[in-house]
């Protein structure tokens, strides 16, 4: 495949899947100067990864798999200079009392979700993005089984962790 072809599929299948990149960014970054770097990481990344993409997955799986590298990645750069990248998980909701209370339960459980680590956080993410078992294994790298055991372990963690913020327990 010519270069001009190559560049051209990879830029049309980005386009597609971009809210991946996007989602990623926001997860790993609060501020928008350090969403905006890592978005272009990621797309780095991702075009210097590409020739050797050998269609085995689903293109969105392989590519959250390597936003979330490069995520994790500039994140361990990050905490070396002693920055915290970690968003809050704005939620932009009208003000109306029929959203009250799904906004402050919505707000709880991204504070819930920031408290995990950058591997659970990873794998819930995908679990509440309506992946199987078998594409989380694939972007993970974790067994399929395993893959299991850690999402019943996150939710469990994530219920107590819940109850203290919500209960102060």
């Amino acid at each position: 495949m010519s270069n001009s072809n190559l560049k051209e599929e990879f830029l049309s299948l980005v386009e597609k899947h971009q809210g991946i990149i996007y989602k990623v960014s926001r997860m790993y970054c609060d501020e928008e100067t350090c969403r905006e770097d890592l978005f272009q990481d990621i797309l780095v990344q991702l075009w210097q990864s590409y020739p050797s993409f050998n269609q085995k997955s689903k293109f969105s799986t392989w590519m959250y798999r390597v936003a979330l590298n490069t995520a994790i990645a500039q994140f361990r750069k990050t905490k070396k200079n002693n920055e915290d990248p970690m968003p809050d998980f704005p939620i932009n909701v009208p003000e109306d009392d029929s959203y009250t209370e799904k906004e402050e339960r919505i707000s709880l459980v991204n504070k819930a979700i920031n408290r995990l680590s950058k591997a659970e956080k990873a794998i819930i993410i995908l679990y509440m993005d309506d992946y199987s078992y078998e594409e989380i294994s694939e972007i993970s790298g974790l067994t399929i089984s395993n893959v299991g055991v850690k999402i019943n372990r996150i939710k469990t963690k994530l219920q107590k962790i819940l109850k203290e913020l919500e209960y102060g327990l």
